[in-house]
């Protein structure tokens, strides 16, 4: 009697491409992995928010285990991928513990996103964090209200003005949505809580290569948002290169070469992306090639040269000049999965096709812009249009709901529930290039690692419970004697 084994999908990522893709697969008659090194899905459009106290790391990060749990043919394993073996089809993993693993795949979908870029300057990143994980969103919350707690304990004016002074670098989305939040933090969160500052003096300043913020929106909304921002205060620096990061500041360069300097307490790096090292090893087992950002160039139907049943999807993925959003990777996600449906029916794979759902970006309390095909709202209409998109997006009715009760004592009244903050830096799952991680990395069991090791760890444990079986079964067998 013979059986016919399931077809297996592997998943490299649990973000915006890789949960839709293994939601849409558990519906159907295989057994799909969903390996991620974070056990959860993030939704990062609204990391600004628990950076600057509005939301909590849980309200934007659902469970992926929790989420995934009534699909009982999908297995969920918390581990990191070094590399694959595309002609075995087995990806090769590490477990948080050191335990390497092999999973074998018929499919595979790679999902596994972006991360900061400093453009060849990585020694910017131990001043100048980026926000792309919840580790990074917490650490600038850190550095946020704590230069506010400092300048509040300093009698010198220069000192707590150099304290309350904010760069953000980069005046896309992420550097104008976290902007705008810090502005309003300051003047309307904090007004009554200090004694020796005045929140609202607060400087905070956007420096960018190019004319305008939010440049990608085009030149209406473009000036909308200059203006919004402007009326809250805070000050844009367009046409700057930053050329240097301290700890007391940054250096500037403008387009004629002329040197600038702004002296500050906090920097915040909010330019620019780098895929996911898991393209690189894609693209040395294919021979695709990849772009100045690390993306993999994928063919039509986002699988690899030469390898059909590979998927490269999301941010880390080159393919038509897409942009570098959540909708590319969802709709990418969906696409991979239904072309593996496709193939098992018997029918031909076809081209990934975008569609635009517009963009949006949140200016400030009750402001945004939105540009969806021909419409361009801003103000309190986009803000609507924000508020509901992102709703849709979130994973969950608990998460909407929570998210809808922190607007709204965050905007209509003036609360920011979630200023809690470590006064170490606390390392962690931060994006930052791997010399500058290990030096605040920490060891997730330091006792161990350090004194005995895993390998010591499993041989000890290994042989007690041997020992103590092997003993059970000896005196099972002397006792009729």
């Amino acid at each position: 009697m013979t059986t016919t084994q399931r077809h297996r999908v592997v998943v490299v990522g649990g973000g915006f491409g890789g949960l839709p893709a293994t939601r849409l697969l558990a519906a159907s008659d295989l057994d799909v992995t969903l390996i991620d090194r974070r056990n959860h899905h993030l939704f990062q459009p609204l990391l600004y928010q628990v950076a600057t106290g509005i939301m909590s790391p849980g309200s934007i990060s659902p469970v992926l285990r929790h989420t995934l749990r009534k699909r009982k043919n999908v297995d969920v394993v918390l581990a990191g991928v070094t590399g694959f073996d595309l002609e075995r089809r087995i990806v090769h993993t590490t477990s948080l513990p050191g335990e390497i693993g092999e999973y074998p795949y018929d499919s595979l979908i790679v999902a596994a996103g972006a991360g900061q870029s400093y453009f060849g300057h990585d020694d910017f990143a131990m001043i100048a964090p980026g926000m792309k994980t919840i580790d990074d969103a917490m650490e600038l919350r850190r550095r946020v209200y704590g230069a506010l707690e400092i300048a509040e304990t300093s009698h010198d004016p220069a000192l707590q003005r150099f304290w309350m002074t904010f760069v953000i670098v980069g005046a896309g989305p992420t550097g104008v949505e976290l902007g705008g939040q810090i502005r309003e933090l300051a003047y309307r969160s904090l007004k009554n809580d200090f004694r020796h500052i005045e929140p609202a003096t607060v400087r905070v300043m956007l420096v960018d290569g190019g004319k305008e913020p939010l440049a990608n929106f085009g030149g209406q909304l473009s000036g909308r948002a200059r203006s919004d921002l402007e009326k809250m205060g805070v000050e844009l620096h367009m046409g700057l290169r930053v050329v240097g990061v301290d700890p007391f500041g940054v250096d500037t360069e403008g387009a004629n070469g002329e040197k600038g300097r702004f002296d500050c307490g906090t920097v915040i790096w909010a330019a620019g992306v780098q895929a996911s090292p898991l393209a690189g090893l894609l693209a040395e087992a294919t021979g695709a090639e990849t772009d100045r950002a690390g993306r993999i160039a994928v063919l039509p139907d986002l699988s690899l040269p030469g390898h059909p049943e590979v998927f490269a999807l999301g941010d880390m993925a080159a393919l038509n000049n897409l942009p570098g959003v959540c909708e590319v990777a969802m709709q990418g996600g969906l696409h991979a999965a239904n072309t593996i449906k496709r193939r098992l029916k018997g029918r031909e794979s076809v081209p990934f096709k975008y569609r635009d759902l517009g963009s949006a970006a949140a200016i400030g309390r009750f402001k945004a812009i939105v540009s969806v095909g021909p419409v361009r709202l801003s103000g309190f209409p986009g803000f609507i249009v924000w508020m509901f998109v992102h709703l849709a997006f979130l994973n969950g009715f608990g998460h909407r709901f929570t998210a809808l009760w922190r607007w709204a004592r965050a905007m209509i009244g003036r609360a920011r529930p979630e200023r809690v903050f470590s006064v170490g830096h606390t390392g962690g799952d931060l994006s930052l290039p791997d010399e500058v991680k290990a030096k605040v990395m920490p060891k997730p069991f330091p006792v161990l690692e350090d004194q005995m090791g895993w390998a010591d760890l499993v041989v000890r444990v290994a042989s007690a419970a041997a020992t103590e079986n092997g003993g059970a079964s000896d005196e099972g067998e002397s006792a009729p004697a």
